[in-house]
């Protein structure tokens, strides 16, 4: 392997992916995976999903394990971290990624709906960057990648909590790249706009709405899971290793931020 190719190696690292029994969480999984690193898979309620990806990233040569743990309250968030380091003895890797797409009209948006998205979203996200941050920080080196999605930067009319979810984990990204940089961890985040995932699914059953998705992005289809999990993949490796605080945009065009 030459010593380009070697800064994308992450043999020996320990990643912890939230949500990562499915969707874009399991790409991510499979390709830290196959870049040599041990890898926890976190879910709430698919063991069988969750046994499916272990096996997957085991396939790949990678120590795995699946931990059922809900994010979205801090005591989840601590039960992952300490299976974890019971396991393999520190963390190194963190990707945010738990999420769920839902929402209603703003004067229909119930106390309940705005309450889970943002618990299991933005809370979510806290909790387990609370709970991981000691271990990293041990470390002395840490990559920290939130998914976000472009509904964070530019709002979706029916989803406000799921855009402030959103648009907040951008600013808790930022905020953390730079409390956490002198302790040589990097925190970043992903925008993504629309994914092949099953989220979508009911989005897209409808021919003439996946059409007018489709035309609506420059590129010209819909992102696949691997769409985000390589770019995730860079953020964690040594190939990124000056870029903390910023948010890569995955959306074919769709979303031009700076």
């Amino acid at each position: 392997m030459s010593e380009v190719l070697r800064g994308l190696s992450l043999t020996g690292r320990v990643a912890i992916v939230t949500g990562g029994s499915r969707g874009i969480g399991r790409a991510v999984v499979e390709r830290l995976a196959g870049c040599g690193a041990s890898v926890v898979v976190n879910y709430v309620s698919d063991e069988d999903a969750a046994k499916s990806c272990v096996e997957a990233a085991r396939g790949l040569g990678a120590e795995s394990l699946a931990v059922r743990a809900d994010v979205a309250r801090p005591e989840g968030a601590d039960e992952l971290v300490r299976a974890t380091l019971e396991r393999f003895g520190k963390i190194d890797i963190l990707v945010c990624n738990a999420g769920v797409w839902d929402g209603a009209p703003v004067d229909e948006l119930s106390e309940e709906l705005w309450d889970r998205v943002i618990d299991i979203n933005l809370k979510g996200t806290w909790t387990v960057c609370r709970a991981a941050t000691p271990s990293l920080k041990l470390n002395g080196w840490g990559r920290v990648v939130l998914v976000s999605s472009t509904a964070g930067q530019r709002g979706e009319a029916n989803y406000s909590n799921y855009a402030a979810s959103k648009g907040g984990q951008i600013a808790f990204a930022k905020s953390l790249a730079s409390e956490l940089a002198p302790h040589g961890i990097n925190v970043n985040a992903v925008a993504p706009g629309w994914v092949e995932t099953e989220m979508c699914r009911e989005a897209f059953a409808d021919a003439d709405v996946r059409r007018g998705i489709e035309c609506a992005i420059p590129l010209g289809r819909v992102a696949t899971t691997d769409d985000i999990a390589f770019p995730i993949l860079f953020l964690c490796s040594e190939w990124a290793r000056h870029i903390t605080g910023e948010v890569i945009n995955i959306n074919g065009g769709s979303v031009l931020c700076g």
